[in-house]
Order: C-alpha cells, then structure tokens, then sequence
C-alpha cells in the first residue's frame, strides 16, 4: 500500500507541476516584468535628478550662507558656523541619498 500512495502522490506532483496555471497570461508576466524594468529605470534617472538638483541647489545655498555668515557673524566666530553649516547640508544630501538607494536596492 505504501509504494500505491507514493506512486499516487509522485502522480499529483507530477500534474500539478506540468499543467500550466489557466490564469496566469505570459503577456501578463512579460508586461509586469516589463513595468518592474522601466520602474527601475525611473528610479535611477530620479537619482541622478535629485542628485544633481540637490548639487546645484546646495551650491546656491553654499554661497549665499557663506555671504551671510560673513556678514552677520562676529569674525571668529565665522568658521565654526560654516562647519556646522557644511555639515547639516552633508548629513541632508546623504539622508536623501540613502533614502533612495534603499528605495532601488529593495526591488
């Protein structure tokens, strides 16, 4: 009786594995694979747009930051102000950085 309920079971395997799932459409899977690939593709152009407004923008801000400082902070008290300055401009372009790279490392 064991070698009939194996041979029943290798049998049920067997078809399941063979017969072609009726309501899954290869045009629907090449469409979804499709769409995952240009998703990604849009992913990557909107990390490089991000990354080079985030360039131009910072820059823009750099200089008028470092204009101000210049004008409303006490001489020696200039430098650490642009460090600090740098630095939460650093830490906010690697935030956004990071927040899209996990966003395209996950797919």
């Amino acid at each position: 009786m064991s070698d009939e309920t194996a041979s029943a079971s290798e049998a049920k395997q067997a078809s399941t594995q063979s017969a072609p799932n009726p309501d899954v459409d290869p045009t629907d899977q090449t469409n979804e694979e499709f769409a995952a690939r240009m998703r990604r593709y849009l992913d990557y152009a909107v990390l490089v747009g991000l990354l080079l407004l985030a360039l131009i923008a910072a820059l823009q801000f750099y200089l008028n930051a470092s204009q101000t400082i210049s004008t409303w902070v006490n001489p020696e008290y200039r430098a650490p102000f642009q460090a600090a300055f740098n630095l939460v401009l650093l830490l906010g372009a690697a935030f956004g950085i990071t927040v899209q790279l996990r966003r395209l490392t996950r797919d």
